[in-house]
């Protein structure tokens, strides 16, 4: 069996928000690559996961029903952008008692709405939101996705992502907590430190909270406005040091091993490549062939079918082993 480019690991510190972005579905990123290869370089999918190293903010999919509600009560410049038309259903929905199908479409209606306006239209919004939260923030102890709000607004001036926010779920993951991305979902991180590992594509159709090359219109056409709070993983235990994180796509499972000095771990061997990213410490990675130290920044690359032990050497090693889904193994042998 052969695995090319089939995952990616790496080490992300976000000090400012990255932009609002979506990834495409395989269909869709086949479509992109074809009408505009210089910009949509590749055929693949680029589904993600997650994992913080510290505290960590990001903002990922749309908020439920109630939130929503709440938006259009609270937020007046949400409801001032629509068309008459959009504002007055808008009103009525938030006043009645809707349902989730209702709520996916107001929800498509004002994010296109609040993305496709004009520059100036959106700098006005954002400074009248801006100019009554902090008149607010006087009163009242403004919300944490009110906060969250303004220090965007600080980073990206007037524009469209500030206001989207409101209708994006407000993601706080503590270290070691997890979440995983799919095909057409919009997502933005905000700060912190972690581990992202993904499907292997430069496929990224932004619209907002970014300076590099927006694509508004392909972005707003391929998202499915499903609401719902991401799923927070926590991984499952192994043995006393390594902790499994899962995802729901083929390419990847994500391994966090913790080992105190002289402690030692076996991963085993296993049908399909795998890549060891080493966080802190130093340590002995033993195969049967062969023996090196490892340290901090490493990171090795592992062919299929090969057992390797670890020794801790300093006080502690961190490392994070990132393979191909063995969900995908199982399934495959089921199948043969």
């Amino acid at each position: 069996m052969r695995f090319n480019n089939v995952l990616a690991i790496l080490v992300l510190s976000v000090q400012k928000a990255l932009s609002i972005q979506v990834h495409p579905d395989k269909e869709l990123a086949i479509a992109l690559h074809k009408s505009q290869p210089s910009i949509y370089k590749d055929e693949n999918h680029k589904p993600e996961m997650t994992l913080a190293l510290t505290d960590f903010e990001a903002l990922c999919g749309f908020i439920c029903f109630k939130e929503l509600k709440d938006v259009l009560l609270t937020v007046p410049e949400i409801v001032d952008l629509m068309r008459e038309a959009g504002k007055e259903k808008c009103l009525v929905f938030s006043k009645q008692n809707g349902n989730e199908e209702e709520a996916g479409s107001i929800l498509q209606s004002i994010f296109s709405q609040v993305m496709l306006s004009s520059k100036n239209t959106i700098s006005r919004m954002v400074s009248k939101m801006k100019t009554r939260l902090n008149l607010e923030s006087k009163k009242r102890q403004l919300t944490d996705k009110e906060r969250l709000v303004l220090r965007l607004e600080s980073q990206y001036p007037s524009d469209a992502g500030v206001m989207a926010a409101f209708l994006l779920n407000y993601v706080k993951l503590k270290h070691g907590q997890a979440f995983c991305i799919g095909p057409n979902e919009l997502h933005a991180y905000i700060s912190g430190e972690c581990i992202e590992c993904m499907a292997t594509s430069d496929n990224v159709v932004r619209a907002g909270l970014t300076n590099k090359g927006r694509d508004v219109q392909t972005l707003i056409s391929m998202l499915k406005y499903g609401q719902g709070f991401p799923e927070i993983l926590h991984g499952i235990n192994l043995n006393p040091y390594t902790t499994r994180y899962t995802s729901t796509f083929d390419e990847f499972e994500v391994d966090r091993c913790l080992l105190p000095q002289s402690a030692s771990v076996v991963f085993p061997s296993v049908p399909g490549p795998s890549i060891y990213l080493f966080i802190n410490g130093t340590g002995a990675l033993k195969t049967r062939s062969s023996t090196e130290v490892v340290r901090e920044g490493g990171v090795i690359f592992v062919p299929a079918y090969t057992e390797i032990s670890l020794t801790a050497e300093s006080k502690e090693l961190v490392l994070y082993r990132a393979g191909v889904n063995s969900k995908f193994f199982r399934d495959l042998r089921l199948k043969l």
